[in-house]
């Protein structure tokens, strides 16, 4: 015969806490935080900054027009190695204006990382 086991819930200030005791061993409580009900992405960067880096991120790995590349595409996934990181920075920089110094340039990683980087830096350099 299996052991008893009761479940107790309840709510406290939205965290709901749930337990769970057994006849014959000590109990387990642990809290579950409540979800958006929706996935909310946020992009620093503007649009227009997100294409640019697009096309060139397009031109630099010499990718056909039917691949898709978007603010999501990581550099890696577009087929890119270091060495093509690097010339997609350079790219950047020549495109912008601007330095990207290399503590910054080893953490892009996708067009996105890349469009918010230049948004701040173009921003930083314009104040």
């Amino acid at each position: 015969m299996q052991p008893r086991q009761a479940q107790a819930t309840s709510r406290v200030s939205g965290l709901k806490l749930v337990s769970f005791v057994n006849q014959r061993r000590s109990s387990l409580s642990f809290g579950l935080r409540p979800m958006p009900n929706r996935l909310r992405i946020s992009c620093a960067a503007k649009p227009e900054t997100v294409d640019k880096v697009c096309e060139i991120v397009r031109k630099q790995l010499a990718l056909p027009s039917e691949k898709p590349v978007t603010g999501e595409s990581k550099f890696s996934e577009l087929g890119a190695d270091s060495l093509d990181t690097v010339e997609i920075v350079m790219g950047l920089e020549e495109e912008f204006g601007i330095t990207v110094e290399e503590d910054n340039a080893q953490n892009i990683s996708s067009v996105l990382d890349a469009a918010e980087l230049i948004d701040k830096l173009c921003g930083e350099k314009s104040a």
